[in-house]
């Protein structure tokens, strides 16, 4: 077990960053393996939060969506999802969200909408896009309300970009400070990116991105090739913890014991 995937680096790096948290809203797929890792080792009373209306979750096996069924199992609270956004998101009781993203920029900003025929403008409208993405769904109000946001997804120069081509979820804005606040957004923004060759944080004065460790065999230089603007490095960088062998077995003999997410393969 002194081996891991790229996508187990991932889930690892981003449960240890649960420590301490109580209510996190988790989708499927590589953030719901994290947070119930989390539940394992460092966070053993957090509450996962889900988009369907599913409070308290400890979900029996691993779920195939949002809707899945085994996300009732022992749940503290089941209903509707306008009472989960309004009292509890909108309420200010989530401490972290996670997100994915099609595109990111340096100060967070996500893209999950459409790629390709941006208008001038930072929030800016499509026209003629290239690509057509999932969109929204709660994302956008997530960003906004939850307390923290904490962002998974793959290193590329198709991610990280200078500029995005649409403005799905709110980061930090163009970065000035109080930038949010003014536009009347309770949540702090995007504090964490975890990636499959590093870890980024975000500067309290600026909110701009910057490389907080590399991942084991991984260089800065590296790094710098997969992302679309002159990237700020942390003073002292790190060199991100592999994941040991007890959390190594938890992702593939609880969590995720057929490899749909850890990828097995890779």
């Amino acid at each position: 077990m002194t081996e891991y995937t790229p996508a187990e680096m991932m889930i690892t790096s981003s449960a240890r960053a649960l420590a301490g948290e109580r209510v996190v809203f988790v989708g499927v797929g590589l953030p719901n393996i994290a947070c119930n890792l989390a539940r394992h080792t460092v966070a053993p009373d957090l509450e996962l939060v889900y988009e369907s209306g599913v409070f308290g979750s400890r979900p029996a096996r691993l779920p195939l969506s949002i809707g899945d069924p085994t996300l009732v199992s022992g749940a503290t609270l089941v209903c509707g999802m306008p009472d989960l956004f309004m009292y509890y998101l909108q309420g200010g009781r989530i401490e972290v969200a996670f997100l994915g993203a099609a595109q990111i920029d340096r100060f967070g900003n996500i893209n999950t909408t459409v790629i390709g025929g941006r208008s001038p403008g930072f929030v800016g409208r499509y026209e003629q896009p290239k690509v057509r993405l999932p969109g929204s769904g709660g994302a956008c109000e997530i960003a906004i309300h939850a307390q923290k946001v904490f962002v998974i997804m793959r290193l590329s120069p198709r991610g990280f970009v200078d500029q995005i081509d649409f403005c799905t979820s709110a980061g930090h804005l163009d970065g000035e400070p109080g930038g949010r606040a003014a536009l009347g957004m309770p949540g702090a923004g995007p504090q964490l990116v975890v990636t499959d060759k590093a870890i980024f944080r975000f500067a309290r004065d600026t909110g701009e991105m910057y490389l907080s460790s590399v991942h084991p065999g991984i260089t800065a230089e590296e790094v710098q090739a997969q992302v679309g603007w002159p990237l700020k490095v942390a003073d002292g960088l790190k060199t991100t913890v592999p994941p040991t062998v007890e959390e190594l077995r938890l992702i593939r003999e609880e969590l995720d014991p057929e490899g749909a997410y850890t990828g097995k393969g890779e």
